[in-house]
This record gives structure tokens, sequence and C-alpha cells, in this order.
């Protein structure tokens, strides 16, 4: 087990083995889709705000 890329989670009577690698690029990822979100909003906002 390569101790930077992988976490054991025991939990009750499971027993997780979580990919770090994967998961930092999934939070990444994440991130990147929130800002994206965040952008079209403000575009959708200042657009409209001229329109009066």
């Amino acid at each position: 087990m390569d101790s930077e890329n992988e976490k054991l989670i025991l939990d009750g009577n499971a027993f997780y083995e979580i990919d770090l690698s994967c998961l930092r690029k999934k939070e990444r990822e994440s991130e990147t889709d929130q800002v994206c979100a965040c952008r079209q909003k403000n575009n959708r906002i200042s657009k409209t705000a001229g329109k009066r």
C-alpha cells in the first residue's frame, strides 16, 4: 500500500481502501465545475442588468 495514494478505513465490519489520487482528481473537477457555474451565473446577471 502506498501511504500517499491510499487510505484504509475500518467502519464497523466494513473495510474500505480509498484511492486518494482519484479522490483528489474528483475534488479538483468539482471545484472547476463550481467556478464555471458561478461564471455562468454572473454572466447571465450582467447581461440582464443592462436591459431595464
